[in-house]
C-alpha cells in the first residue's frame, strides 16, 4: 500500500469508525438541518470543518499548541450538544438560510477541537516518519473530507427519504434526530475523566 493510500485510509476510518462514533454524530448534527437543495452551504461547512480539523493536528503535530487530553475529550461532546441544541431552538425558523457566517465560524472551532482529540494518534503514527509532516497532514485530510461528505450524503439520502415518503415535517425530523444525539452525548459528557480528577 502507497503512503498516500494510507493515510487517506486512515483519515477514512477516523471518521467512520463505529467505536468512534462522536465524529458521526456532529456530522449528523451539523447537517441534519438541511436538505439537498443546500448542498453548497452543506459541502462549505463541512469543508470548514475539515479545515479547522487540519489547523489542529498541524499545530500539535509540530508543537506550536499543547492540550490536556482530558478537557478536550470533555469538549468534543459539548460541540456535539451544544450543535444539537441549537438545532432544537432554532427548528422551523430557517437556520439553515440565516446566520450562516456564524455558522462557519463556530464549525471551524469545532473542527480545531475535533482534530485536538485526534493528535495524539496522528502524533504516534507520525513518530516513525523520517520525512515531512506535512504531506501525510494533507492525505489525512482528504480521506477526512471524502469520509464527512459520505456521511453528509447519507444524512440528506435519510432525511429526504422521511420528509418525502414517511412524510414527516422537517421541523419534526430535525427535533427528533437532535433530542437522539442529545441523549447519546449527555452520557459521553457525564463520564468525561474531568470530574475523576
Amino acid at each position: 500500500m502507497s503512503e498516500f493510500m494510507l493515510y487517506l485510509e486512515i483519515g477514512l476510518r477516523h471518521v467512520l469508525d463505529i467505536n468512534a462514533y462522536d465524529h458521526i454524530l456532529f456530522l449528523i448534527a451539523l447537517v441534519v438541518p438541511f436538505g439537498f437543495k443546500d448542498w453548497k452551504k452543506v459541502i462549505t461547512l463541512v469543508s470548514i470543518f475539515t479545515l479547522g480539523h487540519t489547523i489542529a493536528l498541524i499545530m500539535s503535530v509540530y508543537g506550536i499548541i499543547k492540550f490536556n487530553a482530558s478537557w478536550i475529550e470533555f469538549l468534543i461532546p459539548l460541540t456535539i450538544l451544544s450543535t444539537a441544541i441549537y438545532n432544537l431552538f432554532n427548528s422551523g425558523k430557517g437556520n439553515a438560510k440565516s446566520g450562516i457566517s456564524i455558522a462557519f465560524f463556530i464549525t471551524l472551532f469545532f473542527g480545531i477541537i475535533h482534530g485536538l482529540g485526534f493528535s495524539n494518534y496522528f502524533n504516534s503514527i507520525l513518530a516513525g516518519s523520517a520525512g515531512d509532516k506535512i504531506l501525510p497532514l494533507l492525505e489525512f485530510a482528504l480521506g477526512i473530507e471524502l469520509a464527512q461528505l459520505a456521511v453528509v450524503l447519507t444524512v440528506l439520502l435519510i432525511s429526504f427519504i422521511m420528509q418525502y415518503f414517511i412524510r414527516n415535517s422537517k421541523r419534526n425530523w430535525v427535533l427528533i434526530t437532535s433530542s437522539i444525539i442529545i441523549g447519546i452525548v449527555i452520557p459521553m459528557l457525564i463520564e468525561s475523566e474531568i470530574w475523576k480528577k
